[in-house]
């Protein structure tokens, strides 16, 4: 068994009650995966799928029948979880399976009462499920994102297909050993084309990067990458064509109630957020509105009725995960959950056909999601799963909500949690955690790694800048590509949160991951009096090694164009691509930075972190590394986790401690 295998396994991950005493909650407890989560009713409402943990570090496939309480599970062997499931029908269920937390290699599909039998459908496939069609669900659509290929690489696009799950007499096939050979390969590619009973053409120009199923399931959208460009194609008569629909300016959400008829957020007024509406997919034209929020764009889902597969709410994020129902009677049925559960955020995530028994999650930013069942007739709730068992609410901390000014005049939203005790008289250091995309967003709610720093006694400070989901109505176009104007907004909010009084103006860190790690050295190189030290996870410092290291693959990953179209070519514009990349300003830090990455980053390549460590070192600038094997972008193996935040503690301890005073730190 490979090390960071083993290294979960000395985790206490069998216990599912809060840890006893006073002493602090062990780091695990912070990061474990939940044991429970995506739960599924099959349509006729008999069955609970979900995955599920069960004390270890993988997920498994669970299936409940709720009259007899009957459980079947369903764990794979080695490195393997599964990662995503749909029911095709009331007895029948797909699942994508991962490899080494990384790679989703694997499409198969099993039959209630006998799980353990599983078969493979796809092997060695990017796969991607597009939808389960109502009145077919044995044949559901799937976009193979890469598939193996003559060529003997498993790099070319398969486009969609439909999978005949009912041929079972597949078998599973490793490719992943030094031995393979190419006998073993063409296999696999034979073994693939017997489940394709349809493929379909692929929009013509550009790179896919994703697909949409009308509401009967059939396939309908297409959007790829042109020069960098995003263009929407529409599918009608076996033919792929072109939508003159700007999607720089529209993002599409789902379908309507006619044919063609799609649901889109775009821009309806001037200094107004993006309104929800209806648009026809040919001419481009907008139609009804549905929902116009006066402070927020809409960055959520859309809720379909289980029978009709109509859209009746949108859930969305304003400052507090909210929704809006289009139906009065899921608004009723809202109304009555935010009663039975208050203080918390209950979610309607599904129900069976009939719309008799529903799905609920509720959550806080204290307590972490817990599933219910809802049954309409009766008004009965019945709890099904805490996720996090061995979280006590009552030992975590709020999380406040505050508006900070930027220096252009944008009011933003950020969000601080306060350890115990912090208070005027006794403020405390604080951690500016940034976080990633950059397009999405923080939000409300219960958050593993935020309350693993406030319990170790820091306040945590998470800044909405401009970029982040629901503001592109305050900003001009190009802001959403202006990070240096990213890493301000971070220094406004960072600012504002001292004024508070609450915290050590000298003993603030900053971190962060991908991006975030990005903005964290920009902080501590551009805002050298500001912080006390950094901490990165596979960030980002030099924009246009990141333009060269993706040139390797522009011609099966859209990610190069896009780069390029909306950053420039570093050629041309060598003064803007020198400005965004705190690589040029290392001389600048002054403080101590910690650098963690995973080797085997395929989406922001390891010497990044390299760079930067040579850097640092090279100006003196004192320096912790945690460089890990088997992992890609941030750590997935809980063991990794577990030691990342460990050494990261340590780090902040050493120089910003806790609740020490200030002539003692470093």
């Amino acid at each position: 068994m490979s090390a960071v295998l083993s290294a979960a396994d000395d985790l206490d991950l069998k216990r599912d009650t809060p840890a006893q005493g006073n002493a602090p909650i062990p780091v695990a407890d912070f990061f474990r995966p939940p044991i429970f989560i995506e739960p599924e009713l099959n349509r006729a409402g008999t069955h609970i799928a979900a995955l599920v943990t069960s004390g270890e570090d993988k997920y498994q496939l669970l299936v409940t029948e709720l009259k007899t309480k009957s459980v079947e599970t369903l764990q794979l062997d080695k490195d393997r979880d599964i990662v995503a499931f749909h029911w095709l029908g009331n007895k029948r269920l797909i699942f994508v399976v991962s490899a080494e937390k990384r790679y989703g290699v694997l499409l198969l599909a099993a039959d209630v009462g006998d799980l353990r039998e599983a078969y493979p459908l796809l092997q060695f496939c990017g796969t991607r499920i597009v939808s389960v069609p109502p009145k077919d669900p044995l044949h559901p659509l799937v976009w193979l994102s890469y598939e193996l290929a003559e060529s003997g690489h498993g790099n070319d696009d398969g486009g969609v297909v439909t999978v005949n799950t009912s041929i079972k007499t597949g078998r599973i096939f490793d490719l992943m050993r030094a031995d393979t050979d190419w006998d073993q390969v063409k296999q696999v590619m034979d073994e693939n084309h017997k489940y394709i009973t349809t493929r379909y053409p692929m929009p013509e120009g550009g790179l896919a990067y994703g697909y949409l199923a009308d509401k009967e399931g059939n396939l309908a959208l297409g959007f790829t990458l042109e020069d960098g460009r995003p263009v929407l194609h529409h599918f009608n008569d076996g033919k792929w064509k072109k939508c003159p629909v700007d999607l720089e300016h529209v993002g599409v959400f789902g379908f309507g109630k006619k044919k063609g008829e799609i649901i889109v957020t775009a821009p309806k007024k001037a200094n107004a957020p993006w309104a929800l509406q209806m648009m026809d997919a040919e001419s481009g034209q907008f139609g009804d509105e549905l929902l116009q929020d006066d402070a927020y764009d809409l960055d959520g889902w859309l809720y379909k009725e289980s029978v009709s597969h109509e859209v009746v709410g949108a859930f969305y994020n304003r400052a507090i995960p909210s929704v809006v129902w289009f139906d009065p009677g899921y608004k009723e049925l809202q109304e009555k959950l935010n009663k039975a559960f208050p203080g918390l955020v209950a979610h309607i995530i599904g129900s069976d056909e009939k719309g008799e028994r529903f799905l609920v999650q509720t959550f806080s930013d204290r307590q972490p999601g817990i599933y219910y069942t809802f049954d309409l007739a009766t008004r009965v709730v019945g709890l099904i799963k805490n996720s996090r068992p061995w979280i006590d609410p009552a030992r975590m901390c709020p999380t406040k909500i505050f508006k900070f000014k930027t220096r252009d005049g944008h009011a933003l939203d950020a969000y601080l949690t306060l350890p115990a005790g912090a208070s005027k008289d006794h403020p405390v250091p604080m951690v500016v955690l940034a976080h990633g995309g950059p397009w999405t967003r923080d939000t409300w709610g219960f958050d593993g790694e935020v309350q693993f720093l406030t319990s170790r006694g820091y306040a945590v400070l998470q800044p909405n800048y401009r970029g982040s989901t629901g503001y592109n109505w305050m900003f001009p176009d190009e802001d959403k590509w202006a990070f240096r104007k990213m890493h301000d907004d971070v220094t406004d909010a960072t600012k504002t949160a001292l004024k508070s009084g609450l915290i050590e103006p000298n003993r603030v860190a900053i971190m962060g991951s991908s991006f975030g790690g990005y903005l964290s050295i920009s902080g501590v190189a551009h805002e050298p009096e500001l912080y006390r030290c950094a901490v990165t996870v596979a960030g980002v410092f030099d924009w246009e090694q990141m333009l060269k290291d993706a040139k390797w693959d522009e011609f099966d990953d859209p990610n190069y164009a896009r780069l390029k179209f909306k950053l420039g070519d570093p050629k041309t514009f060598k003064g803007k691509f020198a400005e965004i990349s705190p690589i040029n300003f290392v001389n600048n830090i002054h403080v101590p930075v910690f650098v963690a990455h995973g080797k085997g980053d395929q989406v922001v390549s390891v010497t990044q972190s390299k760079k930067l460590i040579s850097e640092l070192k090279k100006n003196g600038i004192p320096c912790e590394t945690m460089m890990v094997n088997r992992e890609g972008h941030g750590m997935h193996h809980l063991g990794n986790e577990v030691d990342l935040y460990t050494k990261i503690e340590a780090f902040l301890a050493k120089n910003m401690p806790p609740n020490q005073p200030l002539s003692a730190a470093p």
